[in-house]
């Protein structure tokens, strides 16, 4: 069976658009606060209740209604009040103090509702039963509410405190328990998958001739985990087409494929070309899977592949080259992931080149640059089989395929791991 045709050697930035769009926000999950932090909320957060849900005292001191002198309603004196306990009522309708009268308050206590302020406890003096303003205290004090944070001050009840869509920071994981909530919606992390190809590879130690080390297996993990994706479990299949589409077909029966079919993304390294080598376009046509992208313009990372299995997954296939495959990584696997994450599509930004480029016909250039001078200097070592380049650099240029001039705003991509 032949796969559906995909986008062929796509624009650069019509490669972003496709890999975000494909990538329908998952469904969401319910977890506890405290493992939301760095989740996307799936729904707004409202206020349970107002914020505060009473009106308390921003002070230790004593509630007081009416002008000085006040009459204490209790003979409690600050020293025999318990440290930061708020007073024990559990409505503020339940305290009632008549004109003249005060009572003793910590901070975070009920105020009743018909008191004028706090006045604070080093500004008061206490003779028996009578509280008066000491020499430190203004005339007026406490003025009308003064130190007495208001019900739903911060909020209202019902109102929306966290809209949809942010990555939870701590702050907003302590705003959402002030809400009242022991848990929240968040979408579920991608489930990601890798498969490594190349018979070639060697994962410990030295290679001889004709071998070479594994760059994909110690940083793609960690990698994914930067975009917002979670691997779930890594494998390797031989340079073989039938052990290429065992491994990546959700009907096979080892324990690795069993596992990548009930995830959300496949990413597979190598073997994206068109030789006799290659094996993973002639998978995705055994298989029926329906083309994306096929193949990008722009160097390096020309034939990196974005494809839908027939089990609703998607592949994300990355070049063989160390650096091809990620900058494949930032161009479609980085956009896939905040689809499905429910996230904007992350726009370039724009930095002044240090150096002039001639045209490309029809491709976009990556070039990893490193800022001198508040110019992007391009890196050296950026072959397409090299990494010396992007481990040291700011950030990767977008150069058009007509070039730019020294001194020309130049499209980047950030760098996950520098943000």
């Amino acid at each position: 069976m032949s796969e559906a045709a995909g986008a062929h050697d796509v624009d650069w930035t019509e490669a972003r658009r496709l890999a975000h769009g494909a990538g329908m926000p998952l469904p969401f999950q319910t977890v506890p606060l405290a493992d939301a932090l760095g989740q996307t909320l799936a729904e707004p957060v409202h206020a349970l209740q107002a914020i505060p849900h009473y009106a308390s005292s921003a002070m230790d001191g004593w509630a007081v209604n009416g002008d000085a002198p006040w009459t204490l309603v209790s003979h409690a004196v600050p020293e025999e009040h318990p440290r930061g306990r708020p007073a024990p009522h559990a409505d503020s309708g339940e305290v009632s103090l008549a004109p003249g009268e005060a009572t003793f308050i910590l901070t975070g206590g009920v105020v009743p509702q018909n008191a004028r302020g706090i006045l604070r406890t080093e500004h008061g003096s206490i003779r028996g039963d009578v509280l008066d303003r000491n020499e430190a205290a203004r005339a007026d004090e406490p003025s009308q509410y003064e130190h007495v944070r208001p019900a739903g001050e911060e909020a209202e009840a019902g109102s929306e405190a966290i809209p949809a869509g942010v990555v939870l920071n701590p702050a907003q994981i302590a705003l959402a328990a002030v809400c009242g909530h022991d848990t929240l919606a968040v979408l579920r992390a991608p489930r990601v998958s890798l498969l490594m190809t190349g018979d070639e590879v060697i994962e410990h130690g030295l290679p001889h001739a004709g071998q070479v080390r594994d760059t994909f297996g110690p940083q793609l993990p960690g990698f994914v985990a930067m975009l917002g994706g979670h691997v779930d479990v890594a494998g390797r299949a031989k340079d073989d087409l039938d052990d290429v589409i065992a491994a990546i077909s959700a009907e096979a029966t080892d324990e690795f494929s069993l596992a990548r079919a009930s995830g959300d993304v496949l990413i597979t390294t190598g073997g994206t070309g068109s030789s006799s080598a290659d094996h993973i376009r002639r998978a995705l046509t055994e298989l029926g899977a329906e083309l994306i992208i096929d193949g990008i313009a722009m160097r390096p990372g020309h034939p990196t592949l974005l494809a839908r299995l027939p089990d609703g997954r998607f592949l994300v296939g990355l070049p063989g080259n160390p650096l091809a495959a990620m900058m494949a990584m930032l161009t479609v696997a980085g956009p896939l992931l905040a689809g499905l994450r429910g996230s904007p599509l992350e726009e370039p930004v724009t930095v002044t080149s240090a150096d002039a480029f001639g045209p490309l016909r029809g491709r976009s250039r990556l070039v990893p640059y490193r800022l001198e001078g508040g110019r992007a200097v391009p890196s050296t070592h950026q072959r397409s089989g090299m990494l010396r380049g992007l481990a040291a650099a700011d950030g990767v240029l977008v150069v058009p395929a007509e070039g730019c001039s020294a001194g020309d705003a130049v499209p980047a991509l950030s760098l996950p791991w520098l943000a």
